[in-house]
């Protein structure tokens, strides 16, 4: 098992196939968020080092069969995946090191679940998917002739491909493993505040991979406004973004210049839906989803909605779940709550609790920064409101720290009133005795991801996205292979 000490970091990025340092000289320092110790340098990468990466991705797709080589793609795509795994311990110690996750979280979703399947299943798609069907002959009305007709998919072109600080390696490796399989080269920017996860991926894709140079570039960069030259250039076909709305806003913006493909995966304000007949002591346990890596995550489910009936018992429940959740030290495997990404984040948090209070809602637990004693380290602790209009702000913006806000509801349609009461529509879960009670409610929920009494649906096959200002399009599944594919309709005379 790897320890802290025995990582090291890849201060480089991957540009045309050669790891190589910033045309500046320039590097930036990454900094681990629980401890506010310096972690390492990185290349800090700038307008010319983007274009640099761009022509390159550009080349390599119009020049090279990468698109075309179907069986390349997939062995290429085989090797990464075994590479990964040589070092999966490494980058587990990487990612707590950086993210500031918990361990724990880093053999379910932030790690271990995504390399199970990010690469492997796409690749898999590549033998399976129908890239080229055969419509039959019909009389056409325009010609009078009889016709054969084809449809063909092929890939979109260059990709850029935006990446969050949160779950940095799982939106990564998605990313890549359905672009790549589709016959796209990619651009990838990485977040400011988790560069080394994804210049690791870079090595390995220079030293154990036979993806040709080009197909695959990192670029880290301190400057977001390095990442929008992706969005400005008329060399990238399509933008791949997970983050915030207002940044999927402003790519949208930038993008329509040049017609810009999106795939844009953003905010949410999930709502846990209570029915009276559900089982109150299980379905409050949801409740501790935003403790969870400090609830950092766009599909956390941040509301939770109680039958009115039912409420002063539920938030016992609720309140006894939060006293006992501690903020602590990332690298220890009984802690579910570690720091937020930074300081920046930690005071927004900080300040939209600060607002919940001032507009009424009431702080039954937490509310304040920093545990006693916890001086290093950028720490929220666990914060519980109930009492909560779905009108106020902590019930409507995205927080993106570990609080939870109560909302009681009268029946079940006032129940779904709230919960689709909300510019976003990401994620839902609905709780009942009943299957087929939870079924129903689900299909009149506006958002894109359900979980019923108590399952979860992340799964490399299954697609995940949002409604509303949660983005457009989906990742996984067939349909997330599909948003990296065009669709060419092919006919000529038959017989």
């Amino acid at each position: 098992m790897a320890a802290p000490g025995d990582i090291t970091f890849e201060p480089r990025m991957l540009i045309d196939g050669k790891l190589v340092d910033a045309t500046s000289g320039k590097s930036f320092t990454n900094v681990n968020p629980a401890t506010e110790e310096l972690l390492g340098e990185v290349a800090d990468a700038d307008q010319h080092d983007m274009h640099r990466a761009i022509d390159a991705a550009r080349r390599a797709f119009d020049e090279t069969d990468w698109s075309s080589n179907r069986a390349l793609r997939k062995r290429c795509l085989e090797q990464l995946q075994h590479a990964l795994e040589t070092e999966q311990e490494l980058l587990r110690e990487e990612l707590i090191l950086e993210v500031g996750c918990p361990r724990m979280v880093t053999h379910g979703p932030q790690l271990d679940a995504p390399l199970a399947g990010g690469l492997t299943h796409p690749a898999k798609l590549i033998d399976e998917y129908p890239w080229d069907v055969d419509l039959g002959e019909e009389l056409s009305a325009l010609t009078g002739q009889l016709t054969a007709r084809r449809i063909w998919r092929e890939a979109v072109g260059v990709v850029g491909a935006i990446v969050p600080w949160n779950y940095p390696f799982e939106v990564t490796i998605h990313k890549l493993g359905q672009a790549l399989a589709t016959g796209n080269t990619v651009v990838l920017k990485p977040a400011p505040d988790t560069p080394f996860n994804a210049t690791r991926i870079g090595r390995l894709v220079a030293e154990r991979t036979d993806i040709p140079p080009g197909v695959v570039n990192v670029v880290p960069s301190s400057d977001h406004l390095v990442g929008e030259e992706l969005t400005l250039s008329p060399k990238v076909d399509l933008i791949s973004f997970t983050g915030s709305t207002a940044v999927g806003k402003r790519i949208m913006e930038k993008g329509a210049a040049t017609m810009k493909r999106l795939f844009l995966e953003l905010g949410g304000k999930s709502a846990t839906i209570v029915l009276e007949d559900a089982d109150l002591a299980l379905s409050c346990l949801i409740g501790i989803a935003p403790c969870m890596h400090a609830g950092q995550g766009c599909a956390t489910p941040t509301r939770m909605l109680l039958p009115r009936s039912r409420y002063d018992e539920g938030v016992e429940i609720l309140k006894s779940i939060y006293e006992s959740v501690v903020p602590g030290d990332p690298q220890q495997p009984d802690v579910l709550c570690g720091p937020v990404i930074s300081a920046r984040q930690r005071d927004r948090v900080v300040g939209y609790i600060q607002k919940g209070i001032d507009e009424g809602a009431k702080l039954l637990v937490g509310g304040t920064a920093a545990p006693e004693g916890m001086d290093k380290g950028f720490y929220v602790r666990p914060t519980l409101f109930v009492d909560v209009d779905n009108a106020m702000t902590v019930a409507r913006e995205e927080i993106f720290g570990p609080v939870l806000v109560v909302i009681p509801f009268e029946d079940e349609s006032d129940a779904l009133r709230i919960a689709n009461d909300s510019p976003y529509g990401l994620a839902g879960n609905v709780m009942s005795g009943s299957l087929e009670h939870s079924l129903a409610v689900a299909r009149k929920l506006r958002a894109g991801f359900i979980g019923l009494n108590g399952g979860a649906g992340y799964f490399a096959d299954m697609p995940f996205g949002g409604y509303k200002e949660s983005g457009v399009g989906r990742q996984n599944g067939t349909a997330g292979f599909e948003q990296y594919l065009e669709v060419k309709s092919v006919a000529w005379p038959a017989g």
